[in-house]
């Protein structure tokens, strides 16, 4: 498949899945195994396998996350996550962070492995707090995403880079939308 339509096609679904994730929509987790699934691929072909073990997670977790939004007990309140269970997570993070990335250099021809690890690592975090409604996981989306642009860019996949920049953007808006939502007696 040519890696432009992939990467048209993955940062699609991928783009709506994030958005409507912001905006506190069950939605965002069928969009998003599609475009897991489809940047899955793309992510192999250009040596970023961390990014494709990533993939793979969020696929699993998109299932559990939509089954977990659409219980019939009804929507989960936003809340917040303790300080110390969230450094705990950080710490833990960099880490396998460290190990997964010397394991990918020195064992594979991967390409960035310490900063494409980093992505996975942190990204395995905010996936999690996302399905519990953790308003911290918009911290942690900001994080990977700060690290992903310039690790996209390299490789040349543009288009992901730009739609990166914008997933940047709206976790500062997913912030300060479940900001007002664990704020509300009604969320």
């Amino acid at each position: 498949m040519n890696l432009t339509y992939l990467e048209y096609g993955a940062n699609g679904f991928y783009l709506l899945a994030v958005f409507l994730a912001a905006r506190n929509s069950i939605h965002t987790w069928w969009l998003g195994v599609i475009g897991c699934a489809l940047f899955s691929v793309l992510f192999y072909q250009v040596k970023l396998y961390a990014e494709v073990v990533l993939m793979l997670f969020f696929i699993g977790t998109n299932f559990i996350g939509w089954y977990q939004w659409g219980r019939s007990s009804g929507v989960k309140a936003v809340t917040s996550a303790p300080f110390i269970r969230l450094l705990a997570y950080a710490a833990l993070a960099m880490l396998v962070t460290l190990l997964y990335g010397f394991v990918l250099h020195r064992f594979t021809d991967a390409y960035a492995p310490f900063v494409d690890s980093a992505i996975l690592m942190f990204s395995v975090i905010a996936q999690f707090l996302l399905m519990n409604r953790k308003l911290e996981t918009w911290w942690f989306w900001l994080i990977v995403n700060t690290l992903a642009v310039p690790l996209y860019f390299s490789r040349e996949l543009h288009l992901t880079a730009i739609v990166y920049t914008g997933f940047w953007f709206n976790a500062w808006y997913g912030l300060y939308l479940w900001r007002r939502l664990s704020k509300s007696p009604a969320s």
